[in-house]
């Protein structure tokens, strides 16, 4: 029975993504908001939602890092192996992008992309079902603290989210760690 509501929820998820729309999801520490990075309208309205600026860029979070592989591929061996030691889990890399097709309103004025394989089991889920990488970023307005329930959720956005997907929280007490890809240094611990 359980699975069956949960597929449910992966399905509807992924619908709503596929149809622009925005959701909030559980991760590793925090709620987070994801639409389809590829839909500029979707983003644009997320980043409105946040009140967050598109020139500081948004983190792709999936479940393989398959799905990273028009990134990925063409690394080194050696950054590809810390990469490949670092996930799956709460390791947010900025990985160069190399004018390759990421849009300017995921990797704001960056060269680089942020980009995590989690190991939370909906994010897989519905990454894998989607297909490709989601938007991830912490489910509150600039400024905020980020929601750590779907309660804080409907008080900060009200009926603005799409779909909430039931889920818990995976246990980690604080955000995912960024780091730069070229040179190890931590952004954000």
């Amino acid at each position: 029975m359980t699975d069956i509501i949960h597929s449910s929820h992966i399905k509807k998820a992924v619908e709503t993504l596929t149809s622009g729309g925005i959701i909030a999801y559980p991760t590793e520490a925090v709620w987070g908001l994801g639409c389809d990075p590829w839909n500029r309208d979707a983003v644009e309205r997320l980043l409105n939602l946040k009140s967050r600026a598109m020139n500081k860029g948004l983190i792709l979070a999936c479940g393989q890092m398959a799905q990273l592989s028009f990134l990925l591929d063409g690394l080194p061996p050696e950054k590809h192996k810390i990469l490949t030691d670092s996930w799956p889990g709460p390791n947010t890399w900025l990985v160069p992008d190399n004018q390759r097709v990421v849009p300017y309103w995921i990797k704001g004025d960056h060269e680089t992309v942020a980009v995590r394989v989690s190991k939370h089991l909906l994010i897989k889920e519905i990454s894998a079902v989607f297909g490709h990488p989601i938007v991830s970023t912490s489910a509150n307005p600039a400024g905020e603290e980020p929601a750590m329930s779907a309660r804080m959720i409907h008080q900060y956005f009200g009926d603005q989210i799409d779909y909430v997907v039931p889920g818990e929280l995976g246990g980690e007490t604080q955000p995912s760690r960024i780091r730069s890809l070229d040179t190890g240094k931590i952004i954000r611990n």
